[in-house]
């Protein structure tokens, strides 16, 4: 599409950041139907891109011949084809997926999994847990559990096991969406990591404990259960606070915590 337009020396994709968007859409239409006058093409921008109406006439200022809207022709009719091909099997799936409507809102309960994930997710692993004896050999299965190869008590090895790639790439992805993310406690948990582990390996051990929810929700069929994002930090409090506690303790002190709201 984007050579076609380039040898008829028009620009869309300078102006037009998805050119195959209802803007661009509608001028790729006109140009196949004839139309040559930049003004009018101009003209068939939608929204905000009309604010951009000197540029686009300017980008669309082209030599468009008959060779070139034959194959802009041709090119959109694949592409119109595809696209509603896609609708049809996206149609299908939904329709194959309404006994498994409860397991895909329980999954979505989880953040960063939305229905594509979800739909992955089940077809990979199924709904019923009870095929896995744990939550571990889920994880083994799926090849996100570390290697646990060790000598002396010092691990040796932590390289993940080959498992299920798709799986592993869906949840890999699931923990990309996550990264992004601040306001729960598995975001939390990977900024976490990160900041010691480094990004990659911050993102397999986050897309560990996401199966690992995941099987748990599953087999509880309970929805997951937000901890918050500032739960290690109120965990680092606690322990810190015991911690202290028990070594006036020992020193031989009688300690009463009283917070300073209460006091």
């Amino acid at each position: 599409m984007q050579k076609v337009l380039e040898t008829a020396n028009v620009k869309l994709a300078a102006v037009v950041s998805d050119v195959l968007g209802k803007s661009g859409q509608a001028m790729l239409d006109a140009l196949v139907r004839g139309t040559t006058d930049a003004a009018v093409l101009a003209d068939l921008a939608l929204g905000r891109l009309r604010k951009k109406l000197p540029e686009h006439q300017e980008a669309l200022e082209g030599r468009v011949q008959s060779h070139h809207r034959l194959l802009l022709k041709h090119i959109l009719a694949h592409i119109h084809f595809i696209e509603a091909t896609l609708e049809q099997l996206q149609a299908e799936i939904e329709e194959r997926l309404r006994p498994f409507e409860e397991a895909m809102e329980l999954l979505m309960s989880i953040p960063g999994i939305q229905a594509n994930a979800a739909t992955a997710i089940l077809a990979e692993i199924g709904e019923d847990m009870t095929r896995f004896p744990s939550d571990k050999h889920l994880a083994s299965w799926a090849g996100v559990c570390p290697g646990n190869k060790q000598s002396g008590g010092k691990r040796l090895s932590g390289k993940i096991t080959k498992g299920n790639t798709m799986l592993r790439a869906i949840l890999a992805e699931v923990a990309w969406v996550l990264s992004h993310m601040k306001d729960n406690y598995l975001a939390a948990r990977y900024h976490r990591l990160a900041r010691r582990l480094g990004k990659n390996k911050a993102a397999m051990a986050l897309a560990h404990r996401t199966l690992i929810i995941i099987y748990h929700v599953l087999a509880t069929k309970k929805p997951y259960h937000e901890l918050g994002a500032d739960y290690f930090e109120q965990r680092d409090r606690t322990r810190l606070t015991q911690r202290s506690v028990r070594q006036l303790e020992v020193l031989g002190y009688t300690v009463t915590l009283v917070s300073q709201e209460g006091a």
